[in-house]
């Protein structure tokens, strides 16, 4: 099945050979998500609440993009540099998804940047 790179045009250039996301039929694949601004530039260096807000932005608008929303998410994958800001994370996670739950797991992971706290990739289902 052939899918449809999914790149929203406010989007800063990737920092590697990706598309934001991909659609293939009704599932939309987010690719993993870090608090980057133009140019590969970490955004709210040390505050893993703040870079978590901003990768759910997004998530949210990329979905949007494909004609998705945050409800339509079955299934998030987190990684998280430090579990100490497991608390912080879920705090502003929490508010993106007040009604069902989609699936998740979260691990530590070294990420690619040394200043990224967070990274989500998702996986939507819509309709």
């Amino acid at each position: 099945m052939a899918f449809q790179p999914i790149n929203p045009p406010q989007f800063p250039t990737p920092i590697a050979p990706y598309s934001a996301a991909a659609l293939a039929g009704n599932t939309v694949y987010v690719s993993g998500v870090l608090a980057l601004g133009e140019g590969g530039v970490v955004l709210h260096i040390g505050d893993a609440a703040a870079q978590t807000r901003h990768v759910l932005e997004v998530i949210k608008t990329t979905l949007e993009a494909a004609g998705a929303t945050m409800a339509d998410i079955a299934m998030n994958h987190i990684f998280l540099k430090d579990l100490a800001d497991y608390a912080a994370f879920n705090a502003v996670y929490a508010d993106y998804f007040p009604g069902a739950k989609p699936a998740r797991y979260c691990i530590r992971a070294d990420l690619v940047k040394p200043d990224c706290l967070v990274e989500i990739a998702s996986v939507a289902h819509i309709g």
